[in-house]
């Protein structure tokens, strides 16, 4: 039997974001079972997921919907209704059916942790998702004028680049969540808002310490197109340099980036390899194929 190369070899992968970024690259990694885990993202304040969060002091559930949605290997009864949104004109109008569903069962289990896991059984989901919090938290930014801005809606909303960004209350990561970065072997930021998706994680001291002093390869995938929020203001090595201070020196070993040409560019210490990743059927998202492509080569070439 030949030798396993490049992602078949790797023990344990960690993806870190939300929304539907992290969703494609959790859905393109699949193929890895349980040797795959994504830490989401739970600040969202918007859609039906914000107003679950208006009604009760809950996490964000809407980016663990997408995940598991997208994880879910085929199409079945379950997966249909957990996908479902209400299109009434009543309170139900614009909930999304598994939105409901996982605040439900989180009312019925001691923690958050346990409603994944058991729909994450209900749709036949072997990959691990953990919140980055079990603890319900929002995002704060300051302004240029020193205010704060309050939400994830708000800082996405924002004219200019935040002066700085947090969270309140300052939460704990979710422990299982650690100890998936402390064995891994390559750990994935993005594609996603860059603010209000990647950051967020990285911003519970717990997490960036760990990515910190983990020896994994940390890759950071750039976002296909502007994003329309302030981070678009960001140059791509800028980005890389708040990734690096938050994460207190420690810098993603690779940036993967669109390209129409295949090739690997030193730009001092920076290492960026781009390459295409839009397939014929371009739906805004990363290919799944060649986004599963690239990180392969980036592993190999290690």
């Amino acid at each position: 039997m030949a030798d396993k190369t490049g992602l078949e070899q790797v023990s344990s992968v960690v993806a870190i974001g939300g929304g539907h970024g992290l969703g494609r690259v959790l859905s393109a990694l699949s193929f890895l079972g349980d040797r795959l885990s994504g830490i989401v993202t739970t600040t969202d304040n918007g859609g039906s997921t914000g107003r679950l969060r208006q009604s009760a002091d809950c996490i964000a559930w809407g980016d663990l919907r997408n995940c598991l949605s997208q994880l879910c290997p085929h199409p079945t009864l379950n997966s249909v209704l957990f996908e479902y949104r209400f299109s009434d004109r009543d309170e139900l109008a614009g909930h999304s059916l598994g939105n409901l569903m996982l605040y439900a069962m989180d009312q019925m289990s001691v923690r958050p942790l346990e409603t994944i896991k058991l729909v994450s059984g209900m749709l036949g989901v072997e990959a691990n998702l953990f919140p980055m919090s079990e603890e319900p938290t929002n995002m704060v930014a300051l302004g240029p004028d020193g205010r704060a801005v309050w939400g994830e809606l708000a800082v996405d909303e924002m004219a200019a680049a935040p002066g700085l960004l947090a969270l309140s209350p300052q939460v704990k990561a979710t422990a299982e969540a650690l100890e998936k970065l402390q064995c891994a072997e390559l750990i994935v930021l993005g594609p996603g808002s860059f603010y209000t998706s990647i950051i967020p994680p990285l911003l519970i001291p717990e997490i960036a310490q760990a990515i910190q002093h983990s020896k994994a390869q940390l890759v950071f995938i750039d976002n296909l197109r502007p994003e329309g929020t302030a981070a678009d203001c960001l140059a791509l090595t800028s980005r890389r340099t708040m990734i690096t201070d938050i994460l207190t020196g420690r810098s993603p070993d690779i940036t993967l980036v669109h390209a129409d040409t295949t090739e690997m560019v030193e730009q001092g210490t920076d290492k960026v390899f781009r390459t295409g990743l839009i397939g014929a059927v371009d739906d805004g998202l990363h290919d799944r194929a060649l986004l599963k492509q690239a990180l392969e080569r980036i592993v190999i070439e290690r």
